[in-house]
């Protein structure tokens, strides 16, 4: 299904994060978390994935820690394209372009597992079906709520020609 859609990095789409987000109360239902991904929509770079009439279905957001590490700080893909390879044709653009950038390591964080939620357990699976490997349970980090960090080492994989 993902030839019906297209990826592009650019401009910053914050209005289309909000209403992704939004959608997805099982990911995003804290308010104030809702109100900080859109401000950082603001300004990271953006990855967006466009069904045939233009409109935003899905979105990652990319923020560089160092020149060759970078996380996966937001992605969200709107709940009628779940499971179509929306997150994975986002996933792949970023690490693309982020290795064509000079990145060897990419991270991203998501709800660990010492907290039981079917949605983020979804999750988890997807990142660790892209290759990411996780390497530690953070506590403090989002207090309340466990913290997974995942990593993937990027090596290229499908570059352009």
């Amino acid at each position: 299904m993902t030839n019906r859609v297209r990826v592009t990095n650019g401009a910053p789409v914050p209005a289309d994060v909000e209403r992704l987000l939004h959608a997805l109360p099982g990911w995003f239902g804290i308010e104030s978390a809702v109100a900080d991904y859109v401000e950082a929509a603001k300004t990271l770079p953006t990855y967006v994935a466009r069904d045939p009439s233009g409109h935003v279905v899905g979105a990652l957001l990319a923020k560089r820690h160092f020149p060759v590490s970078a996380e996966i700080y937001l992605m969200a893909v709107q709940p009628a394209w779940h499971r179509k390879g929306i997150g994975r044709a986002l996933v792949e653009t970023a690490e693309t372009q982020l290795f064509l950038d000079g990145v060897r390591l990419l991270q991203v964080k998501t709800l660990g597992p010492s907290r039981p939620n079917e949605e983020y357990a979804r999750t988890r699976e997807f990142y660790t079906a892209m290759g990411f490997l996780p390497i530690e349970e953070l506590t403090e980090l989002w207090p309340g709520n466990p913290c997974l960090v995942l990593v993937k080492a990027l090596s290229g994989g499908a570059l352009p020609a």
